[in-house]
């Protein structure tokens, strides 16, 4: 589980997990997910689940920043992939750090 804050006007590229389930609820704040072909907006107290093999990515859309729990389920390699990512001037989010992790890239961040 991670606590996600601060999430503005970006998220991560358009990608889906190997072996995870991913759960996303939103504390604060507005975020457009996409799960497969689906787009739908979420606000505090809401939440979603990206299922393993399924493209998912989101943005924040919200005036204020959004603050979000996310899990994946099992574990896997995530941990070790934010601690590689989540730092100043950390390496870009291809197609190659995404495969490290046992994720797969499937295109760039989603658009509000």
């Amino acid at each position: 589980m991670i606590e996600h804050k601060g999430l503005g006007h970006g998220g991560p590229p358009v990608h889906f997990h190997l072996h995870q389930d991913e759960w996303f609820y939103v504390m604060e704040g507005e975020v457009l997910f996409q799960v497969g072909g689906e787009r739908k907006t979420l606000r505090a107290g809401e939440s979603v689940l990206g299922p393993r093999g399924i493209p998912h990515g989101f943005v924040g859309v919200g005036e204020t920043p959004a603050h979000m729990i996310i899990t994946f389920t099992p574990a896997g390699k995530m941990e070790a992939f934010f601690r590689e990512v989540a730092v100043p001037n950390g390496p870009a989010m291809d197609a190659g750090v995404f495969a490290r992790f046992d994720m797969q890239y499937v295109g760039p961040p989603i658009v509000a």
